[in-house]
């Protein structure tokens, strides 16, 4: 049929198709349903799934069920706000929207030593240790954390110690795993954060960088992990937050406990409690404050001070009792320096004991047969310090392609010196061989960010020439986050 007829039946009111109708000008002709032709079937069944799926609402991810079984987080980590949090479509419930965030993470570390000599016992000027090896895992931890949202967040941190033995008077027996973080935080911004349940206290440079890959060594520092408790938690009530360079951190906890100090560790011991639920006749405090204004440079400042004796175990009414107080007063300096190929750590730690004369002799009356948890420790001094460097540097930085890869490969010494008697009380007999000085030198080689490979050579000095206890160790050690 030519142009000219097609366009003549046109004219005669013929209803033209659907598809032509649009685009000319005027209202076209209304089409009835009997013009109309049938909807393929597949273009029919797209439509109806697209209206179903619009008014279905959007069916939660899967990481909304796997962060319900396995909440957690570390303590520093600084909790995420989802998008869901700030924008809710009206009409809407917001947890059809809003999807938790998981943290999975963990550290760990495995270390063999071979001491060449073994220190005398303490009452034995005629004894001589032969050599030992010893093979140990000092920590293995596992870190759980969620993201709720609204700046509300969870975390926690379960550790093994020693591979979860211990040694009760020369036998192995079961050890339990230790929860050192398990808190609830409420973010109201950068600022502030407020963070209650048991939390990591922040004083001193080993409390706040106690993972595996943030020291050379092959074990944590000798001076601080002797000295504080380590790594120090406790059940308390915490607000941090930062502002520029600046950080900051104050914690209100209970007080130590003075039945467990003594002549070798000092306060270390106070930390922990025989009971169920620790005591809490006495309320300690801590802080911390960071300044990174210089570049590759952090600076931190941290204290700690709370009364000790009263919430010891013992029968404190005696009278000669009544006004001793033990007040522990710790002070704490630590500086990281990472740039130019260098990495440099130290640390500096004084600590103060009021009344460590009338404890020492109060430890010393409970007698050595109450037990394993409460048996005295010794004398306990009224001053500590501790003071530690370590400088390494990284040999692949003259290796262009493995630095490029992010491969490390430090070459390491450290000093320290500390003394758990470094004075006492008038009626306290020092004991010199508190104190002592380590040299330790030795190689890291990081393949990855996240794994190190340790070796050294560590020589200790006491003040007694048969206790030097040179001793060579190596070790491998992880630390990272696997699932966010």
């Amino acid at each position: 049929m030519c142009t000219c007829a097609r366009t003549a039946r046109f004219r005669k009111g013929r209803s033209p198709r659907p598809a032509e109708s649009t685009g000319g000008r005027g209202a076209p002709k209304p089409v009835t349903a009997n013009a109309a032709p049938p909807m393929h079937p597949k273009t029919l069944l797209a439509t109806v799934l697209l209206l179903l799926a619009q008014a279905l609402p959007a069916a939660p991810r899967r990481t909304l069920r796997t962060a319900a079984k396995h909440p957690a987080a570390t303590q520093h980590t600084t909790p995420r706000t989802t998008p869901h949090d700030a924008h809710t479509s009206a009409g809407q419930a917001p947890a059809a929207k809003r999807t938790l965030r998981l943290t999975v993470g963990g550290a760990g570390e495995a270390a063999f030593s071979h001491e060449f000599r073994v220190p005398a016992p303490p009452n034995d000027t005629a004894h001589r240790s032969g050599g030992r090896n010893r093979f140990d895992i000092p920590h293995a931890s596992l870190t759980l954390g969620c993201d709720f949202g609204r700046g509300w967040s969870f975390g926690s941190e379960a550790v093994f110690v020693h591979g979860g033995k211990r040694s009760d008077g020369g036998k192995e027996s079961d050890g339990t795993l230790v929860l050192e973080q398990l808190w609830i935080r409420k973010s109201f911004g950068s600022a502030c954060a407020l963070s209650i349940g048991e939390l990591v206290v922040p004083v001193g440079s080993t409390n706040k960088y106690h993972a595996p890959t943030d020291f050379f060594t092959v074990y944590r520092p000798e001076g601080e992990n002797t000295l504080l408790p380590s790594t120090w938690h406790e059940t308390g009530i915490a607000v941090q937050g930062h502002a520029g360079a600046w950080e900051y951190e104050a914690m209100l906890l209970p007080g130590l406990d003075s039945d467990r100090f003594g002549s070798g560790g000092w306060i270390s011991g106070g930390a922990h409690s025989p009971r169920l639920a620790k005591p809490g006749a006495a309320l300690a405090g801590a802080f911390r404050i960071d300044n990174s204004s210089v570049r590759g440079l952090r600076i931190g400042l941290s204290g700690y001070a709370g009364n000790s004796f009263s919430t010891s175990l013992g029968d404190r009414k005696s009278p000669q009792y009544g006004n001793v107080r033990g007040t522990v007063l710790i002070g704490t300096l630590d500086l990281r320096y990472d740039g130019r190929n260098f990495v440099v750590r130290s640390h500096f730690d004084y600590g103060y004991l009021t009344d460590s004369g009338r404890i020492s002799a109060y430890n010393a009356s409970r007698g050595a047969g109450t037990g394993a948890d409460t048996a005295p420790l010794g004398a306990v001094g009224s001053d500590a310090i501790a003071a530690g460097i370590e400088v390494g540097y990284d040999l692949f930085s003259f290796a262009p392609r493995l630095h490029a890869r992010g491969e490390e490969f430090h070459l390491f010494v450290r000093y320290e010196y500390y003394d758990s008697m470094y004075d006492t009380a008038a009626d306290v007999v020092r004991d010199l061989r508190c104190s002592r000085r380590r040299f330790v030198a030795g190689c890291d080689y990081k393949p990855v960010r996240n794994i190190v490979i340790k070796a050294q050579y560590a020589h200790g000095l006491l003040r007694a020439p048969r206790d030097k206890a040179p001793s060579l160790s190596l070790g491998i050690a992880y630390s990272g986050i696997f699932v966010q």
